[in-house]
């Protein structure tokens, strides 16, 4: 990769760990379901000034709701039911060895012996983490949560079905598409009445988080995303997602008096060394065509 282009990598992962603080904030006045609403009503803003990408609707529809419905929707459930924030970072994150593997299956891509031993230590990394996170929560709710990861892998699969289309158009009417269905399951799970007032009184602090997971974390950092994972392989690009459990972990332990000691210390640290080894790692080598 480029160096540029892996610049952008860190910034997009130093975003979206930010923004699991952000979507605990927020999850004190809003429902999941609400929230999760918002945020893409937000970072649907530009379709008012863009046209929908020459995408097909089923294509767009499934993308919308594997990348953007599912994953966010099941990691808002989770977090606003009390999975950590910093423990809720890492498993989202597992969404990076399931994209490789698909991508392995569904498109012949598979790393390289020295890829693959990255992987291994960033996922071993991450293992060290979860050894250190409370597990305060209910089965169910750490349950949906295991949704997102493999929502998010599907999602990053099928978006490099759509080529050839400007990467901000198309993630602005992604949002579209997933905001709809869920300002509908708000009005049907939390009634009109109470979702008009959780917008009316809305306070500051949750405005300021919105804002920010919408135009910010979503509009702006899927849209850098999704142009990574259309000029590059998924396992060069999907690595740098493995630096997020890192930053929310550390986020959430200043805002929120998150501790950990030596072990997810150290875990942070392997997970940075895997990913080092498959930057520095020869490029993605397809499996040769069997005549």
């Amino acid at each position: 990769m480029k160096p540029a282009d892996i610049l952008i990598a860190v910034t997009v992962a130093v975003i979206w760990g930010l923004a699991f603080v952000a979507s605990r904030i927020a999850l004190d006045e809003l429902s999941p379901s609400l929230m999760t609403a918002l945020r893409f009503a937000i970072a649907a803003a530009p379709c008012l000034f863009v046209r929908r990408p020459d995408v097909s609707w089923p294509l767009l529809i499934a993308i919308s709701l594997t990348l953007f419905l599912g994953q966010f929707l099941s990691q808002a459930y989770g977090i606003a039911n009390g999975v950590p924030v910093g423990l809720s970072s890492v498993i989202v994150q597992g969404q990076a060895p399931l994209t490789i593997a698909l991508a392995a299956i569904v498109f012949g891509e598979r790393p390289t012996p020295m890829q693959a031993i990255g992987i291994g230590i960033s996922v071993a990394g991450i293992l060290m983490i979860c050894g250190t996170v409370g597990y305060d929560f209910s089965i169910g709710a750490f349950a949906v949560l295991l949704i997102s990861p493999v929502s998010f892998a599907i999602g990053n699969l099928l978006l490099r079905r759509a080529q050839a289309v400007p990467m901000f158009d198309l993630f602005a009417w992604l949002c579209l598409t997933a905001a709809i269905p869920l300002f509908a399951l708000a009005l049907v799970t939390d009634g009109p009445q109470p979702t008009f007032l959780a917008l009316l009184h809305m306070s500051l602090a949750t405005l300021v988080c919105m804002l920010g997971l919408g135009g910010i974390s979503t509009a702006i950092a899927y849209w850098l995303w999704g142009r990574l994972l259309r000029d590059y392989p998924a396992a060069q690009v999907v690595p740098f997602a493995l630096l997020v459990p890192f930053v929310g972990s550390a986020a959430s332990s200043i805002v929120f008096g998150e501790r950990f000691g030596p072990l997810r210390l150290a875990g942070m640290l392997t997970v940075i060394g895997g990913i080092a080894i498959m930057v520095l790692s020869k490029r993605f080598q397809p499996v040769p065509e069997i005549a």
